[in-house]
């Protein structure tokens, strides 16, 4: 995914946007240190969790201060511990003090929806049920977030509102009903995925009739899944959404099902508890 342009632009411009957030015209805590003199700094984790973020991090301090030099001991998708030194930074103090809570930002949000997406794809494990995230990201974050969906071993929906049909009831509504909408929507951008919610198997069943692609259904329960699935007979792909949480999602996950989706991955991550512990260098006359 980091071979991605689009992804690399993105984490150069929202780097830049949080530097200039938090800095402005200048870090007045930070001029309290002479400018010439130089440090060691190493970041730890207080928490066990899935590490990621690193590029973002990276970005950080080559657009603060290219000379700033950093060691990575871990990589994107590892498991950390409590203790674990994670990286470590040279340069000059005054850069790693400004770049410390930008860069500690990113990892801290990344390295949370890393960790709840490897908690969430643990649950189905040795099944063909993938587990999708949804629109529901930080603004500004919504790459990042999704990154680290796919770093902690879960999937992504669609990016946004221009790669992937998802019509919904209130779509349905103005267009007329789902025949007319699934209609319109193949006219408009053939060979894009399309995708309907439905919340009853009336609807389920003219999704069907209408040759969609993919079929989510919103707040079913499980015997209505299974329902579904009976009915379906492998014409369209079937999606679950609504109310999953990591003590329901099991039971969700039957056969015949291939996709579970869930605004949890992204909303209510927990971010993980990071520290920068700085050793100012002997200054050499």
């Amino acid at each position: 995914m980091l071979n991605d342009p689009l992804l690399v632009k993105d984490i150069q411009t929202v780097v830049k946007h949080a530097l200039e957030e938090d800095i402005r015209d200048g870090d007045i805590t930070a001029m309290l240190i002479p400018e010439s003199n130089q440090a060691e700094a190493t970041v730890i984790t207080r928490e066990r969790a899935i590490i990621c973020g690193q590029p973002w991090v990276d970005e950080v301090f080559r657009q603060l201060d290219p000379n700033v030099e950093i060691e990575w001991l871990v990589k994107d998708g590892d498991e950390i511990q409590p203790g674990q030194t994670l990286f470590k930074l040279k340069g000059s103090a005054r850069s790693l003090l400004t770049g410390e809570r930008t860069a500690l930002n990113f990892l801290q949000t990344l390295s949370g929806t890393a960790t709840t997406a490897h908690q969430y794809s643990k649950l189905v494990e040795g099944t063909d049920i993938k587990i999708l995230d949804t629109r529901k990201t930080i603004p500004g974050l919504r790459l990042a977030q999704k990154y680290a969906v796919k770093v902690g071993g879960c999937h992504n929906h669609r990016i946004g509102l221009y790669d992937a049909f998802l019509i919904k009831e209130n779509h349905i509504s103005a267009c007329g009903g789902i025949a007319a909408a699934v209609n319109k929507a193949r006219q408009i951008s053939p060979g894009k995925p399309v995708e309907v919610e439905v919340e009853s198997l009336e609807e389920l069943q003219q999704a069907l009739n209408a040759n969609a692609d993919i079929v989510m259904l919103d707040n079913f329960d499980a015997k209505s899944i299974e329902a579904a699935v009976e009915a379906n007979q492998g014409r369209a792909k079937l999606e679950v959404s609504g109310n999953l949480e990591a003590g329901n999602l099991t039971q969700k996950a039957i056969t015949g099902i291939h996709y579970l989706s869930s605004g949890s991955l992204t909303k209510h991550c927990h971010a993980v508890d990071f520290s920068m512990r700085l050793n100012l260098l002997p200054c050499h006359i």
